[in-house]
């Protein structure tokens, strides 16, 4: 079975949620280690700190038995679907800023659609509220490196 077709304990779902946060960063890191642009760096290492974040937030979420979210997790966060305009292209030491938010775009967009589809294969269990939240947040975040490219690399005609 695909991870939309089932629905997890919250121990299981919590886990599994770290797995892929730990994989971003390390995405994140590998990029990092790639680059020489200082502007692509700092823009890198801010994503992969956030990655760190949710990290932290899902394993005190295994000590705590629940998941702490406010209300503002559940409203649908829109995004300019950017990656399917950009190409993505792996970093290499002469990427600058402009490559470093296209490549953090579609690494957040792989991680709304995992949390999207996940939270879509729970919908009605309370594990699917989890999963809604982890989608919501990284759409957040999404939304956030779309809104930086516009402002420094879409011109207005």
């Amino acid at each position: 079975m695909s991870d939309n077709q089932v629905c997890y304990t919250f121990d299981a779902a919590v886990e599994m949620a770290i797995k892929m946060e730990e994989e971003g960063f390390r995405h994140y890191l590998a990029a990092i280690r790639s680059v020489t642009d200082r502007g692509a760096r700092e823009i890198l290492r801010e994503n992969a700190l956030d990655e760190l974040n949710h990290k932290h937030q899902l394993e005190k979420a295994l000590l705590d038995g629940r998941m702490a979210g406010g209300e503002e997790l559940d409203k649908p966060i829109p995004t300019m679907h950017l990656d399917y305009i950009l190409k993505k292209q792996e970093l290499g030491p002469k990427s600058g800023v402009r490559e470093a938010i296209i490549y953090a775009i579609h690494l957040e967009k792989d991680a709304v659609e995992f949390y999207g589809k996940v939270a879509g294969g729970c919908a009605g269990a309370p594990m699917g509220n989890l999963f809604k939240q982890l989608y919501t947040e990284e759409s957040r975040h999404l939304q956030t490196l779309e809104d930086l490219y516009e402002q420094h690399f879409m011109t207005e005609n």
